[in-house]
């Protein structure tokens, strides 16, 4: 009765967190380039009662293992890095990958460098072109991005990342090399940074190319005017939350009832 107290116990704290899990999820149904995680579960330690033992032919059949399960775990909590759909915005700024490869920002001229799906960008006032964290996009060759410092007129992005611009004067302000995009072995195994931003481990793996070009060499076209949409399905969502529900409240019935078990062993006495 004292295991499954523990067991119970174990159940309804793990799957508070896959409801954690769950929430983060529906919170950010509407963030731009937003991926979905979700909680794995796995058994944990078991107690042996009855070792197995092998069969003597002609005389005794082997005996099966006899063991008690000790509760569960959460394994992982891994993350879903599928496309996300696309919405129609009509700003040029707004960007999206349609495929494989992450936008390359970085806070430091390129010393540091995070990826990301959220294609929402401006200029500032240096002529950079930048992310909604004041990050710098980078090229194909790991240079900022620079429009310069006279207003820009026209913009046109093609969905190989090349930009074409031109400022107040007619003058031409077109970077010299297209949007950089990066691909990662294991893109899952990205970490997250917060702020629709990621950055990459051990478990990702390097970049497969330091930098690379859009609509070349498996990297997915850039679709300008349009951002991608969190990839959480709601459905999904709501069904795991459902069954998470009732999952812990399954675990919290095995406390109660296991705790009225050795309140009638302990009433024996009387």
């Amino acid at each position: 009765m004292i295991r499954s107290l523990y067991a119970g116990a174990s159940g309804m704290k793990n799957h508070q967190t896959k409801m954690d899990v769950i929430g983060n999820n529906i919170a950010n149904v509407n963030t731009m380039g937003y991926k979905g995680s979700r909680a794995n579960f796995a058994d944990v330690l078991y107690q042996t009662i009855r070792y197995a033992s092998a069969g003597t032919t002609g005389t005794n059949g082997g005996v099966m293992p006899s063991q008690v399960g000790l509760g569960m775990m959460v394994s992982s909590i891994t993350n879903n890095t599928g496309q996300g759909g696309l919405q129609n915005t009509g700003r040029a700024l707004d960007l999206a990958v349609n495929g494989n490869g992450w936008f390359i920002v970085t806070p430091d001229g390129g010393l540091t460098r995070y990826y990301t799906r959220n294609g929402v960008f401006y200029v500032d006032n240096d002529g950079n072109l930048v992310n909604s964290s004041g990050y710098i996009v980078l090229d194909n060759g790991g240079n900022t991005i620079d429009l310069g410092t006279g207003g820009i007129s026209t913009l046109n992005i093609e969905n190989d990342g090349t930009i074409t611009a031109t400022d107040l004067n007619g003058n031409d302000r077109s970077p010299a090399n297209p949007i950089g995009l990066a691909m990662f072995p294991n893109q899952d195994g990205l970490e997250r940074m917060g702020q629709n931003i990621y950055i990459e481990s051990v478990v990702s793996g390097l970049p497969i190319d330091e930098f690379g070009t859009p609509n070349s060499g498996g990297y997915g076209t850039i679709s300008s005017g349009y951002l991608e949409m969190s990839n959480v399905d709601l459905t999904d969502e709501f069904t795991s939350m459902i069954t998470t529900q009732r999952g812990y409240q399954a675990n919290a019935r095995t406390i109660t009832v296991s705790d009225k078990m050795i309140e009638e062993l302990l009433n024996l006495k009387r």
